[in-house]
């Protein structure tokens, strides 16, 4: 589908070098150390944690706790660098998690005040490599000294040790901006040095940042950088005169290449800062990585400059690192901020079948993978720009005191996954640079699907509130694959297990919405609907969650974009009439006696409390669709449709507190935490009351009292299913706490004035993730009630949202 692109950015990329000169001048008034939300999640940096959660499922990623704020736009790849300083998470190439610190890669810090005859050198990071290499460095700054921040997109360090006279703080951050479709795609973070002065004495400050050459390195499948290679790499050195805003210096890690069209491992990192009046940067362009590291240390931590060594060679084998300082002198009082850059151009994304795409930001910087310098440049001239317009976006937010501290931290923490999920963005290699890019999140690395719609239906919030652009399209692409067939046939792993013999299905039906766009082992956003688990084309949510998104977009974007709705409504249309067929007459299609619904592992049988809720608020928005597009038809075929089926699910579902699983199961008087999901979307949408409500506030309660209180004593979220009584339930899903629908229903809570309710639910999840079991930064889908965990990284937590979107008519 092509269509006009919308992706513009609303400034230019061009940024006045005055402009950037006047920011670096006020550097000395200006200090970010103090500027700290209170909001952002703190921890003191390099400190350990007792009994942190553990992965329960046999092959899932378990990397531990050592994890910190990503960096990197949609799209562009991402890393982070843990709160004990090490750089060990990437996601450079797409789809693929990776988890190795690389010690090379690190920043250093040099004090020295006036008089004293040393300085102090110190590799900040809490911990030394474990291979021993760079030897020669200082290694193991103080547990302790200094806390670690972090509000998404941006983290501080700040480092407090008595023997670094100056105080500094390092700011990071990469141009994740809302309603910005350019700048939210760059590959490049942002690391802002804020220092202070407070003694009676000069102070000279340095700081080190030294890179490994990793092109090449993102080649394989694998969580681990074995076998990477070193061949052809080599380093550069560039010095380049920016306007009156100083010399820009820095290295190029880059690598030879048969032929001149990149590979998706081919590209470029770039690490640079600016050179002006009273700031030095001196470098060394190539040294072993795996070496002693003399050849940087010995020159810092003699005055914190380096040997301004141009010397480059090409790699036989051997891992190849650079570094450049940036050093300058406080006064007594005196404070100032420089920035420095970390860019990166992977510019090809190749998926396992062999398709090629270019990332979103090759619109604005090529598709030769040869662009990180030029990508550092504006990263260090839109510096400040950048930091002032992430402060504004979130101050709104994280300065409303009506709402818990934690939470206003949680709500921009969460949207880590948004950039460090695995997300595409890009189109393919090749095609009209006029089509608007696909885009997608992973829904996590364990379950390596691309853009999975029943996930969605939670995880879209905030991808909706702040880059609605985006989430349109998504559904879009989405509309695009109902009308189609892909016949191939798939092994259904979950019925085979049950009969003992191969089960197959069609990869996907007409009429049916597919589970996901892809995997990207495969061919994702050609080959949808990947054969897996289960068979999806029965799933008797994802149809109706595909009308509500559409009705929820056009609804939460003004009610004005009546061409995303009739472009959509076949699609709408069909989803609605292929669920029909499961309808045996009571107006609400019946659950097949398989887990054929988001809750994958969880039989459901005949009339269901989720599938059905979701049916009926479908129906009143396929009717809300059908008179906006004018199809007066459909509008009283849908509205007399919802009447009966209303009719039947409170017969068979309501037993005086609460709405039974389901009418045929074994779990069918079981208490299920996200019965209310479609009244959630109805009311966000002003849909109305799908059931009236009195029952609504009932089984809100009874969810709160059982499922929330009974369970881990209301400090762990939403158990998914509980007995009446309040015992848990033996079903592997059922039994456990789902971030993301905890969050839905939360969201349902403030919706209705319930917001006591809503606030210890969600401190049950904060107190989890971030106080007991240490999943920061990397969310998981679910735990137990011991608090392991299952799918880290998961994409559905972003539903936190769910808690800011409430109906305009909230009690």
């Amino acid at each position: 589908m092509k269509r006009t692109s919308k992706w513009i950015s609303t400034r230019g990329l061009a940024f006045p070098i005055l402009a950037f000169t006047l920011c670096l001048s006020m550097a000395s008034t200006a200090w970010g150390g103090d500027g700290i939300p209170k909001a952002a999640w703190k921890r003191a940096l390099g400190l350990p944690l007792e009994n942190p959660g553990v992965t329960r499922a046999a092959g899932d990623i378990d990397d531990g706790y050592w994890q910190g704020v990503p960096v990197g736009g949609f799209g562009a790849g991402t890393f982070s660098r843990s709160y004990r300083g090490d750089f060990a998470r990437w996601h450079i190439k797409a789809g693929v998690h990776k988890y190795e610190p690389v010690y090379a890669n690190q920043f250093a810090m040099f004090q020295q005040s006036e008089g004293d005859a040393h300085g102090t050198s110190q590799a900040l990071m809490n911990g030394h490599p474990s291979n021993g290499e760079l030897s020669s460095w200082q290694w193991d700054y103080p547990v302790g000294a200094g806390d670690y921040y972090g509000l998404f997109p941006k983290a501080w360090f700040d480092y407090k040790w008595d023997k670094f006279p100056a105080h500094v703080t390092l700011e990071q951050f990469s141009p994740v901006l809302p309603n910005n479709y350019r700048e939210s795609s760059y590959p490049v973070a942002v690391y802002r040095w804020h220092a202070e002065n407070p003694t009676n004495k000069t102070v000279v400050v340095s700081v080190l940042l030294s890179w490994t050459n990793m092109s090449g390195w993102f080649r394989t499948y694998t969580r681990d950088f074995k076998g990477a290679p070193n061949q052809g790499n080599h380093n550069e050195y560039v010095s380049e005169k920016v306007g009156d805003a100083g010399t820009m210096k820095g290295i190029v890690f880059d690598r030879n290449r048969a032929g001149t069209a990149p590979n998706d491992w081919d590209g470029q990192f770039a690490i640079a800062a600016m050179e002006s009046p009273g700031v030095e940067v001196s470098y060394q362009t190539t040294y072993q990585a795996s070496g002693d590291g003399k050849a940087v240390w010995s020159a810092f931590s003699k005055d914190g400059r380096l040997a301004n060594d141009g010397k480059s060679w090409v790699s036989d084998k051997e891992k190849l690192a650079g570094a450049i300082a940036l050093r300058f002198t406080l006064r007594p009082g005196e404070k100032k901020v420089v920035p420095m850059v970390v860019s990166w151009d992977f510019s090809l994304i190749q998926f396992g079948e062999g398709r090629k795409w270019d990332r979103r930001y090759t619109d604005f910087y090529g598709t030769s993978g040869q662009n990180a310098w030029k990508i550092a440049r504006d990263g260090l001239l839109h510096a400040t720009e950048w930091s002032d317009e992430i402060d504004k976006w979130q101050a709104p937010y994280i300065t409303d005191e009506s709402k818990p501290l934690w939470y206003r931290g949680m709500l921009f923490n969460e949207l880590y996954a948004l950039t460090d999920g695995g997300t595409f963005w890009g189109r393919q290699a090749g095609s009209d640079a006029k089509a608007t890019p696909t885009f997608a999140l992973l829904e996590c690395f364990d379950y390596a699907y691309y853009g999975t719609l029943d996930v969605r239906f939670y995880a879209s919030l905030p991808l909706l509130k702040f880059w609605p652009d985006i989430d349109k399209q998504v559904l879009r692409e989405f509309a695009d694959t109902v009308p189609k067939e892909w016949p191939e046939q798939g092994l259904w792993v979950w019925k085979t297990q049950q009969v003992g013999e191969p089960i197959t299905h069609k990869r996907k039906k007409i009429g049916a919405v597919p589970h996901d766009l892809g995997v990207p082992e495969g061919d994702p956003f050609v080959a949808v609907n990947e054969p897996g688990w289960q068979d999806t084309n029965d799933w008797k949510d994802l149809n109706s969650k595909f009308v509500l998104m559409v009705y929820r977009d056009y609804v939460l974007t003004g009610r004005k974009d009546t061409a995303f709705l009739r472009e959509t409504w076949p699609a709408v249309k069909a989803a609605i009439e292929y669920l029909r067929q499961f309808d045996h007459g009571g107006g609400v299609p019946e659950n097949s006696g398989y887990p054929d619904q988001t809750y994958d592992d969880w039989v459901v049988r005949g009339v269901s409390a989720y599938s059905g809720g979701l049916w009926l608020a479908a129906l009143r928005a396929g009717e809300e669709t059908a008179r906006v597009v004018g199809d007066t038809k459909t509008t009283a075929e849908y509205h007399a449709l919802f009447l009966k089926g209303q009719k039947t699910y409170i017969s068979q579902l309501w037993n005086g507190e609460y709405f039974r699983y389901d009418t045929s199961s074994e779990s069918k008087d079981d208490i299920q935490a996200d019965q209310l999901a479609g009244q959630w979307y109805a009311n966000l949408t002003g849909l109305g009351e799908i059931v009236p409500h009195t029952m609504q506030v009932s089984a809100a309660k009874k969810i709160f009292d059982v499922n929330v209180m009974k369970f881990g004593h209301g400090e762990m979220g939403a158990a998914n299913g509980m007995t009446a009584d309040g015992a848990i339930l033996t079903n592997a899903e059922a039994k456990e706490v789902w971030v993301g629908t905890t969050l839905g229903y939360a969201g349902l809570l403030m919706q209705e004035g319930m917001n006591d309710e809503a606030w210890k639910t969600t401190r049950g999840l904060y107190h989890v993730i971030y106080e007991d079991k240490g999943y920061w930064f990397r969310t998981p889908e679910a735990w137990d009630i011991t608090g392991n965990f299952r799918a880290g990284m998961y994409m559905r937590p972003t539903a936190i949202w769910a808690l800011e979107m409430t109906s305009p008519t909230a009690k």
